[in-house]
């Protein structure tokens, strides 16, 4: 395993539901802190028909290892923000057998 370089703070946020005082809920983020992170590129891959194709990047995602109930643990939904640029969370594993570092498999939402 190559050496692991935290040198990127990235805003940990989760999905808010909140009521909109009409029945219904207005869905939002919510930052839960700053983690320090590694960010890589994945591997590129074509989605869709070829007329409307869309190309996505994936990232890989580093961050410490943290216990499943402490909050700043990110889980698949979640996203990272680094000021502008968004980061969903699709999936989040261990990276070495020891859960030193957490791997989350992530790629950039536009818009």
């Amino acid at each position: 395993m190559s050496r692991v370089r935290l040198d990127r703070a990235l805003v940990l946020e989760v999905p808010l539901r909140v009521a909109d005082g009409a029945g219904g809920f207005a869905e939002g983020w919510q930052a839960v802190g700053t983690i320090w992170a590694e960010v890589r590129p994945g591997v590129g891959r074509m989605v869709g028909a070829m007329e409307a194709a869309a190309v996505t990047l994936p990232l890989r995602i580093t961050v410490r290892g943290l216990p499943q109930e402490n909050a700043l643990r990110p889980k698949a939904g979640h996203r990272f923000r680094d000021g502008a640029r968004l980061f969903l969370i699709n999936a989040v594993t261990e990276r070495d057998g020891m859960g030193r570092y957490l791997l989350c498999a992530a790629e950039e939402v536009f818009g």
